[in-house]
């Protein structure tokens, strides 16, 4: 079990992408948050197993890769009993 934080740059808001965040998640089995942030990214936490992160972001990348100028991503402690993934406002 990991959990990452994603920092997406870009035109990351306005386009729909946390919505597409959460949509492509669902086929996933992660669980986690996606947050637009006041500097214009997009902060994502997923947590799950490695290759499961692994798809989810690469099928994430690959639906909205031409938004995404850049991302830096972190390795952050697991939370106990999660489930689901939401947006946050």
């Amino acid at each position: 079990m990991e959990r990452r934080r994603i920092v997406f740059i870009g035109r990351v808001q306005g386009v729909g992408f946390r919505a597409m965040a959460a949509a492509v998640a669902s086929g996933h089995l992660v669980s986690g948050w996606v947050r637009n942030e006041p500097d214009g990214s997009v902060v994502l936490e997923i947590q799950g197993d490695p290759a499961e992160i692994d798809g989810c972001l690469k099928d994430l990348t690959a639906r909205m890769g031409w938004f995404i100028r850049g991302q830096e991503s972190f390795q952050i402690p697991p939370e106990e009993r999660t489930s689901g993934f939401d947006i946050r406002r």
